[in-house]
């Protein structure tokens, strides 16, 4: 068992997540406390090529920046805004044409949320155009496709919101791809076998029922409003450190 985790600990994935192996010394439990994520966010020093704009194209601050815009109007859209089925469009029309500066507070939310789908869209490309996600880097690389996952399920989860057409229909046509998830899908590889059905599948799980109703906009409220975005902090914390722990952002090439 033990030549087991020895193995373990030393491959590559091992020492990409958990980077150091500190001996129990006084020296080293300072050093453990440096390499926490919760202990110790900053980092205590940071490369001067960690900072050169033409390089890093600034799009991972930007994407945070539009995040932090995000939640400031999202937190303003929820004083006016109530999930139910009889009142979610309505309210979005009274945020439109009666409450002041409602139309531009909503639209910023709105055109926020694209341009960080665009922004960490740019900011991969640039992470893999520039070598960025090779060792000892790969583990926050990892972290980045999951912010990315995180992203879109944002934008997903806000297109139900106004209760209109368009969201409903997308929001339709993207759960209903769910059935066809290996496994979690009653239309998917294996979903029969393990008894998968339309009552317990991936996309009843999404939309809380057989299609969708005031149980999906619930849910789609919850999920881009609390949950999802809670999640992303958690990962952007992570994603933030490593990159100054892994020596900064990766210089040129």
């Amino acid at each position: 068992m033990r030549n087991i985790f020895k193995y373990i600990t030393e491959t590559q994935l091992w020492k990409s997540i958990f980077r150091h192996d500190y001996e129990d010394t006084p020296r080293n439990r300072a050093l453990q406390i440096l390499g926490n994520v919760f202990l110790h966010l900053h980092p205590a020093r940071i490369t001067r090529l960690g900072v050169k704009l033409k390089h890093t194209w600034c799009m991972g601050g930007i994407t945070f920046f539009l995040f932090i815009i995000l939640t400031v109007t999202g937190v303003l859209l929820m004083f006016y805004y109530r999930p139910t089925v009889a009142d979610a469009y309505w309210d979005m029309k009274d945020l439109e044409f009666t409450v002041r500066f409602g139309l531009l507070l909503r639209n910023i939310h709105r055109w926020a949320g694209h341009l960080m789908v665009i922004t960490i869209m740019l900011h991969m490309f640039r992470v893999f155009m520039t070598g960025s996600y090779k060792p000892p880097r790969e583990f926050n690389w990892v972290l980045g496709v999951v912010l990315l996952v995180l992203t879109l399920l944002l934008s997903f989860t806000g297109y139900l919101l106004p209760w209109d057409q368009l969201g409903f229909w997308a929001i339709t046509v993207g759960t209903n791809m769910a059935r066809a998830a290996p496994v979690i899908g009653h239309e998917g590889p294996l979903g029969e076998i393990i008894g998968t059905t339309v009552y317990n599948d991936l996309r009843f799980a999404l939309l809380g029922g057989s299609q969708v109703g005031a149980n999906a906009l619930l849910r789609a409220y919850v999920w881009h409003c609390i949950g999802i975005p809670i999640i992303a902090i958690v990962f952007m914390a992570v994603h933030f450190w490593r990159v100054r722990k892994d020596g900064g952002i990766s210089g040129p090439l």
